[in-house]
């Protein structure tokens, strides 16, 4: 069975490559292209999708938020993320909002095609490195980890903090203003307990949070 498939990323070279794998092996019969959040959620009011591939940077709003969104309007369309973020770092928190599998970009095209038709037929792909961020994300005792606390935004400014980037380039990439990422940077550092960007980037750091790979985008 080909699937109608909703691609929500904002590089159209990305997407114009997904779409013609998808195409030319036959897994898709059709697939409609999203560039932005709001875009993505105004398409999937009008039209059902056998399953959505969401990247997590978005130049409107955060990939996990479009999730959340989607999955309350539409809890049955299964959702699979799709992002060069590590899986160390954004799966466990996708699979919470109710994604059904996260596929990094560094997969192959058989990997890709596998995990779709998985999620399509109604069930959850995880990959081997996934299997492991989970076995140590329940390994934990009950009680949240200082970042388990953020909002989808603070833990976004979190990681591109811990990366090098300064305020006015995280305002850039998250279409903010500097004050507003700044009050972001201001409630994560308080709900973490942490006083600076160094004693940050060291959280950070220490718990494997991110991958400090200057090549990495979203």
């Amino acid at each position: 069975m080909t699937l109608k498939i909703m691609l929500v990323d904002d590089h159209a070279i990305v997407r114009q490559g997904i779409r013609q794998l998808l195409l030319n092996h036959a897994v898709a019969r059709e697939v409609v292209e999203a560039d932005s959040g709001a875009q993505a959620l105004a398409s999937l009011e009008s039209d059902p999708f056998d399953i959505v591939l969401l990247d997590i940077s978005l130049p409107d709003m955060n990939g996990v938020e479009v999730l959340k969104r989607l999955k309350r309007r539409q809890p049955r369309t299964p959702v699979m993320m799709f992002s060069m973020y590590p899986e160390d770092q954004y799966a466990v928190r996708s699979l919470k909002a109710g994604a059904s599998g996260y596929l990094s970009k560094t997969v192959t095209a058989a990997q890709m095609i596998e995990a779709i038709r998985q999620v399509a037929a109604g069930r959850k792909y995880v990959s081997p490195a996934l299997a492991e961020a989970l076995a140590d994300y329940v390994s934990f005792d009950s009680d949240q980890l200082p970042h388990e606390k953020l909002s989808d935004r603070e833990y976004q400014t979190l990681c591109m903090l811990a990366s090098g980037k300064r305020l006015t380039d995280i305002a850039h990439a998250l279409s903010l203003s500097v004050k507003t990422v700044s009050v972001y940077r201001a409630r994560l550092l308080e709900k973490m307990k942490l006083n600076n960007n160094a004693e940050l980037t060291f959280y950070v750091m220490s718990n494997r949070l991110v991958d400090l790979n200057p090549a990495m985008t979203g």
